[in-house]
């Protein structure tokens, strides 16, 4: 049974599919649903700031008849007032599950060990998952079966990447990391997803040459520069403007789908002819972090109701 939902590695293929297909029933038949929290109360923490990952949590708990507690870092980083585990120890006293977006992802390991309520990583430096869900939600509502596809990502190997990339060699879906030299994600998460992708009939490789995109079904991308990174975007254009999702980019690859994690900046890693374009799928996308968080919190937090 899922207990917390830290890095994505919790689901295997089947508890994969099984979570997005539910999502997918959530979004057709939300009245069905609107009682499956009722009752229950989740605390959303917020290191950093947030539009869409507070916005879809709250929302969402409340159409699933639960309460949303958000609780921000006005008193300072988690640990520096108080240690994360009396965060843990307190919250889990009151609330049936925390929901965190914080800087380290060791500040949710320690939440998850001291809680005992479920924990869910809403975003932290390694990871991205509940976007990833929501990403492969979109390509199964547009494409079908994601097993038969190849996503390209563009742009810096970051947290969104990886969860990418471990998604998709879960799901069986063949994955390509396009980054600059020196850009590329972490090793170590890269050999776990090789492992993974092995094991389901799925590559994933990482390479700096845009060719490597060609054939795609969807090609994705995100910032250049990660939230907290103060560098200026003017600053790595040089680096990264070779790897702009761009109409010519769309051709050269023949993909059809466009994915964007949000907040874009328009005319640096993807241009507003893309975004707005006939390919892109990003709103449909930010939708359904809803969707998929919502299906998330029934299966951790009211597994009987479905």
């Amino acid at each position: 049974m899922l207990k917390n939902f830290l890095n994505g590695l919790e689901l295997d293929q089947k508890g994969a599919l099984k979570l997005l297909n539910l999502a997918q029933k959530i979004k057709a038949n939300p009245a069905d649903f609107s009682q499956a929290l009722a009752g229950k109360s989740v605390v959303t923490l917020f290191e950093k700031p947030s539009l869409r990952t507070r916005l879809s949590f709250d929302i969402g708990i409340n159409k699933l008849g639960g309460h949303a507690v958000y609780l921000d870092s006005q008193n300072g980083a988690m640990g520096a007032r108080e240690s994360v585990k009396d965060f843990a120890l307190n919250i889990s006293a009151w609330a049936d599950g925390i929901v965190a977006r914080v800087y380290a992802h060791k500040t949710l390991t320690t939440l998850a060990e001291y809680s005992s309520v479920p924990v869910v990583n809403s975003l932290c430096d390694l990871y991205h998952p509940c976007q990833a869900l929501a990403d492969f939600l979109t390509l199964q509502e547009v494409h079908g079966d994601v097993s038969k596809l190849k996503l390209a990502y563009l742009g810096e190997g970051n947290n969104v990447t990886h969860s990418l990339m471990l998604l998709a060699a879960t799901l069986g879906t063949d994955f390509v990391a396009v980054c600059p030299k020196g850009s590329s994600p972490d090793s170590q998460i890269l050999k776990q997803a090789e492992q993974i992708a092995a094991m389901n009939g799925a590559s994933v490789m990482v390479s700096d040459r845009i060719e490597a995109a060609v054939g795609a079904n969807a090609v994705y991308a995100d910032t250049w520069v990660s939230m907290g990174d103060k560098t200026p975007l003017e600053q790595v254009k040089a680096k990264y403007m070779p790897y702009q999702l761009n109409q010519a980019l769309l051709e050269k690859t023949g993909a059809q789908t466009v994915l964007h994690c949000q907040p874009a900046h328009r005319e640096f890693e993807i241009t507003s002819e893309v975004m707005d374009g006939p390919a892109s799928k990003i709103i449909q996308q930010a939708e359904n972090r809803m969707h998929a968080q919502n299906a998330l919190l029934v299966t951790l937090l009211n597994p009987n109701f479905v």
